[in-house]
This record gives structure tokens, sequence and C-alpha cells, in this order.
């Protein structure tokens, strides 16, 4: 099979009217905006964390992360749950739009610049018939001391609840 017939499965949204995109693969799930629980000394990007059956997740704000100004949510608002390393995590999107299937020749590098989002970020560019998708690096968006100072802080909060419950 060469590059023109490898197929990427992407999960597409919208933030602050681009596209993006994340590969399914690393998708677990996609839920309705829900009230979010703050955790103490998180970085600003992070929301807080929810419930998800019984696992607490931390949820980023993605608009925040990456560089663009809030949004309230609304109808429209999904967190987008993955699991890229094992570790469930969910992004705070403005709307999920579609799955989307690419060929290899219809993806390339990232541009060196005409992108509002950090390069490190981005691990590719979709062409779709008329329009571009950026494809988001997963691994990029919590760096390892962000993972760690999340997972501390949500520890933090679980012990204080069963604290409370005892």
């Amino acid at each position: 099979m060469d590059q023109s017939e490898e197929m990427l499965e992407l999960v597409g949204f919208k933030l602050e009217g681009e596209e993006f995109g994340v590969p399914i693969q690393s998708v677990r799930e996609i839920i309705r905006m829900q009230n979010v629980t703050r955790v103490p000394h998180a970085p600003e990007f992070v929301e807080g964390v929810i419930n998800l059956r019984g696992q607490v997740v931390p949820i980023v704000d993605l608009r925040k992360r990456l560089g663009m100004p809030p949004k309230e949510s609304d109808r429209l608002t999904r967190i987008i749950i993955v699991e890229p390393d094992g570790e469930l995590a969910g992004f705070i999107v403005d709307s999920v739009t579609e799955v989307l299937r690419l060929r290899g020749d219809q993806i390339e590098p990232p541009p060196e610049m005409a992108v509002r989002v950090e390069q490190r970020y981005i691990t590719a560019v979709g062409k779709l018939d008329d329009r571009l998708l950026i494809l988001l690096d997963l691994q990029q968006i919590l760096s390892p001391e962000e993972r760690e100072q999340v997972r501390s802080s949500r520890l933090n909060k679980l012990d204080r609840k069963r604290e409370v419950q005892i």
C-alpha cells in the first residue's frame, strides 16, 4: 500500500472557528459539557476534574491551552476524552464536527507560520477539498511535568475526600 492509500481516521472539532483533528484511536469517547470540579494548584488551562464512571479525569480547556480567547460553553460544547499514553484526559472543545478519513497524500508537515497555534502542538495539516485541518499532538498538549502536577493535585483532592468520608 503506498502513502496515498494509507488512511488516517480523525475526530474533527472546532475551536475559534478553526478546524482541528486528533487520531480516532486515541479518543475514548466524546461527552457533553458537565460540571468540572476545580483543582487547587493546577495549571491555569486545567479547568479541573470530572468523575467519569468512577474515574477522576483531568479536564483541559483547549482554548486556553492554545492561547485562544475564552468562550462560554453552550449546547455544542463537548469534552473529548482521550487516552494518548494510557492516562485519561479530557479536552473542552467548541464542537465536534465529524469523523474524517484522510489519505497519506492529503497530509503535510505543519507550515512554519500562518497558524495561530504553537508549532509544538501540531503534528501535521490535513488538506480537505477547500479547507485545512490542523492535526494536534495530544502528547504535547500536557507536558510530563504538567501531567504530574495535575496527577498530584488530583490525588490530593481524592485524599481529602476520603478523609471527609471516614
